[in-house]
Formats: structure tokens, sequence, C-alpha cells
């Protein structure tokens, strides 16, 4: 009899996998903000294009299912993945140890570090957040760009919804300046058409990674598996190159604090 339980309990353990839902379902839900480029947004026709709609779909395809996209705030998409809204969030979530008690994480694929954004005629020097002392700095709210401002003494901390609105912010004069991920700022810059310049990289280099649900062992060794697939085999290194230019899953050197 106790073994049988045993057996009984072990099966739902696997049932109650995460893998045997998205397989069953047929689709991985992929969250995403869809205004973050180059990794995610809408093109000319309201297509999702973007570095990380490549790389969660193609995911999604090594996982023998469809993926299927969802859109949110910056804001609201950790907390609809906890809510079981979505199964992943593709969106340069960097791994801290707060989030990490919350969900489980993938492999890393990305690396990068936060990075000032200024003006183009900026005449003053800030060579770190401590040079923004007295002055106002433009973050995305809920990102862990906005925490590292915060934690900076003196500065005042304004967040937005996303990079769009502190650029146009920072470029009419109501920032001091902005801070961001520093593969994202060369393509924002060129796409925003705004009269900015990337400035100094601060801080340490972070590391990506795709969250999900806690308790999960099969799906994370899919989704892992995946990944690891991707830089074996050249796509991973195809799809960074054509979105910037080098391999985003090698670490770089570590930015000026």
């Amino acid at each position: 009899m106790l073994a049988l339980m045993a057996a009984a309990i072990g099966n739902l353990a696997l049932a109650a996998d995460l893998m045997d839902t998205v397989k069953q379902r047929g689709t991985l839900k992929i969250a995403l903000e869809g205004t973050y480029p180059p990794f995610n947004f809408k093109d000319a026709k309201q297509q999702l294009t973007g570095f990380d709609v490549e790389i969660a779909a193609e995911i999604a395809r090594r996982m023998k299912v469809k993926p299927e996209f969802a859109t949110a705030e910056w804001s609201g998409l950790l907390a609809g993945l906890q809510s079981g809204k979505f199964d992943i969030v593709v969106n340069q979530v960097g791994v801290t140890a707060q989030r990490q008690a919350v969900f489980d994480f993938s492999q890393p694929y990305t690396y990068s570090s936060a990075q000032l954004i200024v003006r183009k005629n900026e005449s003053r020097v800030f060579k770190n957040l401590a040079d923004l002392n007295g002055k106002k700095l433009g973050v995305g709210q809920g990102s862990n760009y906005a925490d590292m401002a915060k934690a900076a003494a003196g500065v005042q901390v304004k967040t937005y919804p996303g990079a769009p609105e502190y650029l146009q912010d920072l470029a009419t004069g109501r920032l001091d300046a902005a801070l961001n991920d520093s593969l994202l700022i060369p393509f924002a810059i060129k796409q925003a058409k705004l009269p900015l310049k990337a400035g100094a990289p601060v801080g340490d280099v972070a590391t990506m990674a795709i969250p999900f649900a806690k308790g999960n062992p099969q799906f994370k060794s899919e989704i892992d598996k995946a990944l690891s697939g991707m830089k074996a085999d050249g796509t991973f290194r195809k799809i960074s190159v054509k979105w910037f230019g080098i391999d985003v899953s090698k670490a770089p050197a570590a930015a000026k604090k």
C-alpha cells in the first residue's frame, strides 16, 4: 500500500511539471514588453520582432510547441508570471537573489552592463552615479536600473513605463541623464531619432536569464537544453550578431563603477 501511495505521489508530481502542461497545450506562453528595442518591439506592420522574440520563438520550436506571445508593461511581467498568466518572461530579466527566491531561472543567455544616456550636446561629465547627485535620472519602472539608481545617494530618480518615454524627456531637458542596458542604448537612440548619446558604463556586468515558476525541473531542463543547443550549433550567435553585431552570450569586461 505504501509503495502504491509513493508511486501515485510520484506520478502526480511528474504530471504537475510545467513541461507537461506546455506539451498538452501545444504552446509556450511567452511574455515580454514589446516596447524594448532591439530586444522586443513592434515593426512597421505591428508585428513583434527583436532579439528576445527570435530567441523565444526558437526555444519554443526546439521544445516542439508553438510560441504564444503576450505583451505587458515591465512592472506587470513578473507579477503575471507569478500568477500563472505566462510560462516564461523573455525580456532581459536580471538574475537577482530577490527574484531567485520567487522564480527559477534558465541558464544565463545574455550579459551586459548598466550605462548612462545623455544628450548629444551634454558638456557636463557624468562618470558614475555619484556625479548625478542632485540631478534627475530617468529609469524604467521596476527594472534593475531603477533599483540601482534609487540606491545612489542624492540622485532624483524618475520612473517611466518604458524607454521611449524617458528618452523623450531626456531629449527635451526634463532629465539630466537616463540609465539602461548597454546593449539597448545604440539601437534605442538610432530608432528614437533624438539628439542623445551613450554615456559612461556604471556598475558590474549583469547576468540575464529566463524566469519561470519554481518546482518545474523537467521544464527547466528543456529550456536549458534548447539554449545550449542554440549556442552549440551557432543559431544563438547568428541571432545575436544580427541585432548587436556581437555574441551577447559571452560576458564582457566589467563596467566601470
